[in-house]
């Protein structure tokens, strides 16, 4: 027999000895592609089955940061400034809480069972002599009864002043869209002036402009007067008394009010024109032959 080189034999040698050639240990011997692929199928397939709400929700939390990171970038500068108000929105927002509460507090007569709800009915009408359409069926009432040119240029211009105080709070009011301290409903009377939100108050401008009115072109005593400034006063807080109107919806109603008389004095119209407005009015031609 030949006999076997001593290399051959030494390398078998060493195969026998070696761990790694045993059945057991067979898997590590074989390529580490095939290794890795069916170590990450059979890491898959238990977590897939064993493990599905985890995936969910680490996919949902993903999916949430992701969304939260966009909303961030895209947020608008006006979210940033109320995440970090500034000293001015701070104060602005301080006065506007303070003017609620105590509108809240002055409010005795919004309701029958309230404080003062026995002078209800009183504080309702000496709002409704601040109404517009009193005042302007009135105004009308005594144009037609009015004999003198001085009577009807003066009555005129009031009636001018009256429908530009209606048409300017409607729009204001329309445009800010606040509502009053204890959110009432307005009255007919109110719809009809379009008085349906809270700012500014339509009563106190109008007191303001009339009281102003009055006291500029007709001849008064002092008494007179000083009760007709009374009037204006006790009429814009009687907004407030009942609910209806904050203590800064007053305030700028009546510096509405003049700013309204200021108007009508810069445009005022001659007894000419009020003449003519008079015949176009009642139909009356003459004033054009």
């Amino acid at each position: 027999m030949s006999k076997m080189p001593a290399n051959q034999t030494r390398s078998r040698v060493k195969a026998r000895n070696n761990v790694l050639n045993r059945p057991e240990f067979m898997s590590l011997n074989q390529p580490l592609k095939s290794v890795t692929a069916e170590a990450r199928g059979t890491a898959r397939r238990p977590s897939q089955r064993t493990q599905p709400s985890q995936n969910q929700t680490s996919e949902n939390a993903q999916n949430e940061s992701a969304e939260n990171n966009k909303d961030n970038k895209e947020l608008p500068e006006e979210d940033c400034m109320q995440l970090n108000p500034s000293f001015k929105g701070i104060a602005i927002n301080s006065l506007l809480a303070i003017d609620i509460c105590l509108s809240k507090r002055i409010g005795v007569c919004a309701h029958t069972t309230s404080s003062w709800g026995s002078v209800r009915s009183m504080v309702k009408l000496l709002a409704l002599t601040g109404h517009g359409i009193p005042w302007i069926f009135g105004t009308i009432v005594c144009l037609t009864r009015s004999n003198t040119l001085a009577g009807q240029e003066v009555l005129v211009n009031l009636l001018l002043a009256l429908l530009l105080d209606v048409m300017t709070v409607a729009g204001m009011q329309k445009l800010v869209k606040r509502k009053g301290p204890w959110e009432m409903p307005p009255s007919f009377l109110d719809y009809l002036a379009m008085d349906i939100y809270s700012f500014p108050a339509a009563h106190a401008s109008r007191a303001a402009m009339v009281s102003k009115f009055l006291l500029a072109h007709l001849v008064l005593a002092v008494p007179l007067r000083i009760l007709l400034v009374l009037w204006a006063v006790l009429v814009g807080i009687s907004r407030v008394v009942l609910g209806r109107h904050h203590l800064t919806d007053v305030g700028c109603g009546f510096a509405l009010g003049f700013l309204h008389y200021t108007l009508v004095e810069m445009v005022w119209l001659s007894s000419n024109t009020c003449q003519t407005l008079i015949s176009i009015g009642t139909f009356n031609w003459s004033p054009f032959y």
